[in-house]
């Protein structure tokens, strides 16, 4: 790729959760990173996280009136085409305007018009791919996409082998850099010097299983030496809030969410979460025990097999969603009562980061771009 001093136009498509919206934040800050003078358009769909979290790190995105199709039936599913058709004349649009070199899409159904719209008009196409088990939009763009970017081996299942790239799944550089942050941590979130911390995460909207388990065992927790440094969601947190005010312990921190997690991560002495893709990268590069509770809710089960992934290379534990309640306290007990478990576990998951993964995406992204 010649890059001279040309102002690369890229397009990022995607999002619905920030397992989507992080990694592609974090491709276009590695982008960006190597090309200042780049210009970088997101799309993401109206009314979501994205439209949000996008504009906070510092990018443009226009939005989609796209939804998705619901499982069951419903009468919001009687929108769907007319929403589809909409999106895809106003992916024609921004196409035309920005004229890109080209288009990435992350996942979640707003990229499915975006990533169309460029395929058909011969625009190359990049598709990152943060699980184990392949999402539906990136399924039906991989038979045009110049390459895909996967975190997991045997992805051939799902996509044409010879265009795989395994790269690892990007995430938020801060998280590299945890050195000389506990202190700036503990005094952050108002915790106690001295004491185990037990940072609890459920995604961006909230796990029910996690935050009913982490209430049911809260005060075994505050009594055995723990504090709590607990996202339990937006879905969850005038609830959870409330219960903890009422139960009077003075160790358990409620916080809807986290904007800060390398703080988070410098203060946690073990971590009990979902196993959604970019919760699994992140504290696979973090290296401290971890406790996964994969959500059910998902397709194909693939949380289970990306917390398996690591659970089969005694990297980390793993207590089925059904068990979860009343057994979370339980099973820190019994980590940190076997010796030398809890090292052994942060030494393994070190050993599966893959902390260079934006910028091997780049690369890959640098070869589609003629």
């Amino acid at each position: 790729m010649n890059k001279g001093k040309r102002t690369y136009r890229i397009m990022i498509s995607g999002g619905g959760t920030g397992g989507h919206i992080y990694p592609a934040i974090a491709i276009a800050n590695a982008w960006r990173e190597k090309y200042p003078d780049a210009e970088i358009l997101f799309v993401g769909a109206e009314g979501k996280m994205e439209m949000q979290k996008v504009p906070e790190a510092g990018y443009i995105i226009e939005g989609l009136p796209v939804a998705g199709l619901q499982r069951s039936l419903s009468l919001s599913n009687l929108s769907f085409p007319f929403k589809l058709f909409k999106s895809l004349r106003k992916s024609k649009k921004l196409v035309k305007e920005f004229n890109p070199e080209a288009v990435v899409g992350v996942g979640g159904y707003a990229s499915g018009p975006l990533l169309r719209v460029a395929q058909a008009k011969g625009i190359p196409t990049l598709l990152q791919e943060q699980n184990s088990y392949a999402g539906l939009t990136n399924k039906l763009l991989a038979k045009k996409a110049k390459v895909i970017c996967v975190a997991y081996p045997g992805m051939e299942k799902f996509f044409p082998l010879e265009r795989i790239k395994y790269t690892g799944n990007p995430v938020r550089k801060d998280i590299l850099q945890l050195e000389g942050k506990q202190e700036v941590g503990l005094k952050y979130f108002g915790l106690e010097t001295g004491k185990k911390v037990l940072l609890v995460l459920g995604g961006s909207l909230g796990a029910r299983t996690i935050n009913h388990g982490i209430l049911a065992d809260m005060e075994a927790l505050e009594k055995g030496g723990y504090q709590i440094l607990w996202q339990c969601g937006k879905f969850y947190f005038r609830e959870m809030s409330a219960k903890v005010k009422e139960s009077g312990l003075k160790h358990i921190h409620v916080l809807e969410f986290i904007k800060e997690m390398d703080l988070a991560y410098a203060v946690a002495d073990v971590v009990v979460s979902r196993a959604g893709a970019l919760s699994v990268s992140e504290l696979s590069l973090v290296g401290k025990p971890v406790v996964f509770i994969p959500s059910p809710n998902v397709a194909e089960d693939h949380q289970t097999k990306n917390a398996l992934a690591y659970v089969n290379e005694n990297a980390a534990l793993l207590l089925k969603d059904d068990e979860a309640v009343g057994k979370i306290k339980e099973t820190l007990d019994g980590l940190f009562a076997e010796e030398g478990k809890a090292e052994k576990l942060s030494k393994n998951i070190l050993k599966l980061a893959k902390p260079d993964a934006a910028e091997k995406i780049v690369e890959a992204l640098e070869e589609i771009i003629a």
